[in-house]
């Protein structure tokens, strides 16, 4: 299965499009279908020739439901952007664009609609232009009338295309499951639907909701009864009648341990000017309003009302609700450490500089070790229960507890990593410093280019240490990523 989300300006034509593609009404309220206005998240789908079943998430497109269309776009890889030929590019667009842009969004297709109103050159180009300067300048385009039914065989082949060029998803990823709908079916009890990005959810499968475990009584995606359902994919979780009350839209279930409940987070943002004090943040299916503190050079740190499951690597939007302003926000640490020194957050900038771009050499064997690290037995005990971890499995990085259990705290690893003792790829991702050079020989058996996934499998290792260990190749020059989020090592 695939997943598409729309966006666009409202009254755009987003509705139309997707019942003249699928022959389903995404609108399914009352009110919705009387005024002609999405208002809330629609759902419609049909198999597309050459890829099989495709969903489709339909955003609302006014300014007031902005928090609603992000709930449905975040969690979705694909997206088909909607301008209509007889009306200009309007700021709903250019929020929706920015949010996708913020979001890492690079796979999708530009349609202009209502073609039998008005010519669409004009539109087309507008279009285009906003487009050149985001991760979907080389989305292709269609022209189409959802009332003639003009440009629809087109629309279909361009976008089965484009799904065709979308990394498959790690089916063994753990499960993290953005809830966009809560509601109760009688006889069955609580059920809750969301996109799945990635993994496979079983019925018996116990998930967990913040500290409160929860079990996956059944499954259906597509309004099929399934056993087991793998990313990407629309599911409906039944989750009986003793589901916790507080699951809603913006909670996540998850793989137990998987993830990191965190309040605070340590981020990254990309964009223009200074975000205000007390942001919106947009993750998963989940909006808060977050106190920021700056670190500097384009880091800071955000604090969460209540504990989100977050972790290194993770894409959000921030919004600034007076101007409209977005900004794109990248985790870099979701357990950071307490800033309660002068001087700490400018340390801090510092130190997420250097884990994000990794740009520290890889130290020569025979450089000098600090004397503090080399006298400290407790230091040197750690090292070596690490080597002995990593032996048989060189990227099997252990866990954040494992490693606090070996003495390995974060402060200790970061002294290893700068003396050339350890491989500190993120924080709690932990490995021996010649694990990049082995990751590269074994990299070099695959087919070029690779997905995350594929690296992640011949690695042997899980994505919470291939992911950065891969960032860490890219910044090193080992390895090129490339547009559509594949690698090839450098030279090949």
């Amino acid at each position: 299965m695939h997943v598409v989300t729309t966006a666009g300006h409202v009254d755009h034509g987003k509705s139309a499009l997707i019942r003249a593609l699928t022959g389903r009404d995404p609108d399914r309220l009352e009110e919705e279908r009387r005024r002609g206005l999405s208002i809330e998240l629609g759902y419609a789908w049909a198999p597309l020739a050459g890829v099989g079943d495709v969903a489709y998430v339909d955003v609302p497109g006014h300014q007031r439901f902005l928090t609603t269309a992000l709930a449905g776009m975040g969690p979705v890889p694909v997206a088909l952007f909607v301008v209509a030929a007889d009306d200009p590019w309007m700021p709903q667009a250019e929020e929706h664009l920015a949010a996708l842009d913020a979001l890492g969004v690079r796979h999708g297709l530009l349609a202009v609609t209502r073609s039998d109103l008005a010519d669409p050159a004009p539109a087309l180009e507008a279009a285009r232009s906003r487009l050149a300067a985001t991760g979907l300048a080389s989305a292709p385009h269609v022209v189409v009338s959802a009332r003639t039914g003009a440009g629809l065989d087109a629309l279909r082949s361009t976008l089965a295309g484009v799904l065709r060029g979308v990394p498959a998803p790690d089916p063994a990823a753990p499960v993290r499951l953005w809830v966009d709908r809560r509601f109760h079916v009688r006889g069955a009890g609580t059920v809750v639907t969301g996109t799945l990005p990635e993994g496979t959810v079983r019925a018996g499968d116990r998930l967990a909701f913040g500290d409160e475990p929860v079990r996956v009584r059944g499954i259906e995606s597509l309004e099929v009864s399934r056993t087991e359902v793998t990313g990407v994919a629309r599911v409906a979780l039944d989750l009986g009648g003793h589901a916790p009350a507080g699951i809603a839209r913006g909670s996540a279930l998850v793989t137990p341990g998987a993830f990191i409940s965190t309040a605070a987070v340590d981020v990254r943002l990309d964009g223009g000017g200074e975000p205000p004090e007390r942001p919106v943040l947009h993750v998963g299916s989940a909006s808060a309003q977050v106190r920021l503190r700056p670190l500097g050079r384009g880091y800071a740190r955000l604090q969460l009302p209540e504990p989100v499951p977050l972790r290194a690597g993770d894409r959000a939007v921030l919004r600034d609700p007076g101007s409209r302003e977005v900004w794109g926000v990248v985790v870099l640490d979701a357990a950071p450490p307490a800033l309660s020194r002068r001087g700490d957050a400018a340390r801090r900038a510092r130190v997420l500089s250097g884990e994000e771009a990794e740009a520290v050499p890889e130290p020569a064997p025979a450089a000098p070790v600090a004397a503090p690290v080399v006298e400290d037995p407790a230091a040197e005990a750690a090292l070596e229960r690490l080597r002995e971890h990593l032996a048989d499995a060189p990227f099997d990085a252990p866990d954040a507890p494992t490693l606090t259990a070996y003495g390995l705290d974060d402060g200790t690893a970061a002294r290893l990593h700068r003396d050339g003792r350890v491989l500190r790829v993120a924080p709690g991702v932990v490995l021996l410093p010649d694990a990049a050079d082995l990751s590269v020989d074994v990299l070099a058996g695959l087919q070029a280019p690779f997905t995350t996934s594929a690296a992640r499998q011949a690695l042997g290792t899980s994505r919470r240490v291939a992911l950065p260990l891969l960032l860490h190749l890219d910044k090193t020059g080992r390895t090129v990523r490339l547009a559509d989020d594949t690698r090839r090592l450098r030279g090949s």
